[in-house]
């Protein structure tokens, strides 16, 4: 079974309601529809009190609405927001991107999913607000699962050293891209804490044993030692110290992170010798150009982006995502939550 697969049957055994705050957006209707429709979650609708149509083809789905013009909550959230001194705290409590984090916040619903139509920083003032991070976190991230065509050393390549055409991505494996949309130029302290994030992420999400890749334009030294390089190396310095049983290394180059030839000659030391599975970025600019290329040209199938380190699950969503990757990314965040039915990781 591929990992999406697993995905799907994982989620349907936990029952997790999951809110959806932009109904407008046929894209969106779609996504929880299928939700439903194959037993995979339980969506619940917010409804827009600015977009009439879409509230009619919401409640015309038969899935379950939550009006935040006439429920009793939206006047808690109103007090919530005006003693954190938010501006006209009325009418934000009436946003159905506020309101869905807060059904959340509050336990109506286990996890959201949103950024469809709205901005990841909208998305992530709300959550900052409402929700914040998760004990312990100082840091929060993203992170985006590849699901790539086979690739490494062994890999099916045709006569023209290209992975053949017939293979699908969901045959190949998953690589977690670390972080692609929240952290902009990490310090090394939010570099381990974005690596750290991913593994445990990982574990949960994927199933499998992290192997953590600090990315970078050099390999052990290749570079010099200046800039981000070493920022680079007081991470991992941090990570190891963290994390002494987590599989990482770096600063390595993306070729000797992935290719086991190519890291025996570059990095004959390394304890992850060309076999990473996560890959962090040193910047926001290096993760978020990396997953659109490798979507685009190595067609490959990218999920989410997953936050990571919040209190309580709220994941976002490119704004070029169709339908299926917005269905994906909603039955991934429901592995985050732990509502009654099957809480193993």
């Amino acid at each position: 079974m591929n990992f999406l697969a697993q995905v799907r049957a994982r989620a349907a055994k936990r029952g997790a309601r999951v809110a959806f705050s932009e109904v407008g957006d046929a894209r969106v209707l779609a996504a929880a529809g299928r939700l439903a429709g194959e037993g995979i979650a339980h969506p619940v609708l917010v409804l827009d009190p600015a977009a009439a149509d879409g509230n009619a083809a919401a409640r015309a789905s038969g899935l379950e609405c939550v009006d935040p013009s006439s429920d009793a909550a939206t006047r808690d959230l109103a007090v919530l927001l005006a003693g954190k001194k938010k501006p006209d705290p009325e009418r934000l409590a009436r946003d159905p991107l506020a309101f869905a984090t807060y059904l959340v916040a509050t336990g109506r619903v286990d996890a959201a999913v949103g950024g469809a139509v709205r901005t990841t920083r909208e998305l992530m003032h709300f959550a900052l607000w409402l929700i914040g991070p998760a004990p312990g976190v100082r840091t929060i991230s993203s992170a985006f699962y590849m699901c790539v065509p086979p690739f490494r050393n062994g890999a099916e390549m045709s006569e023209h050293g290209m992975p053949e055409e017939s293979t699908s991505p969901e045959d190949g494996e998953v690589l977690t891209f670390t972080d692609c949309s929240v952290v902009p130029q990490p310090t090394a302290e939010q570099l381990a804490d974005i690596a750290v994030a991913a593994a445990r992420a990982r574990r949960l999400i994927v199933g499998d044993e992290p192997r953590v890749a600090l990315l970078s334009y050099s390999t052990k030294g290749s570079g010099g030692d200046a800039g981000s390089i070493a920022i680079i190396r007081e991470a991992l310095r941090q990570i190891r110290e963290r994390e002494p049983t987590l599989a990482v290394d770096g600063e390595l180059q993306v070729d000797a992170a992935l290719i086991v030839d190519v890291a025996g000659r570059k990095a004959p030391a390394s304890t992850l010798a060309g076999r990473a599975n996560v890959l962090v970025f040193p910047s926001l600019d290096a993760g978020n150009i990396a997953y659109k290329l490798t979507e685009r040209l190595a067609h490959a199938r990218a999920v989410g982006p997953i936050l990571q380190g919040l209190g309580k699950p709220v994941s976002d969503l490119s704004r070029g995502a169709d339908a299926d990757a917005i269905f994906h990314v909603a039955a991934i965040t429901t592995l985050l939550t732990h509502p009654s039915g099957d809480k193993s990781p």
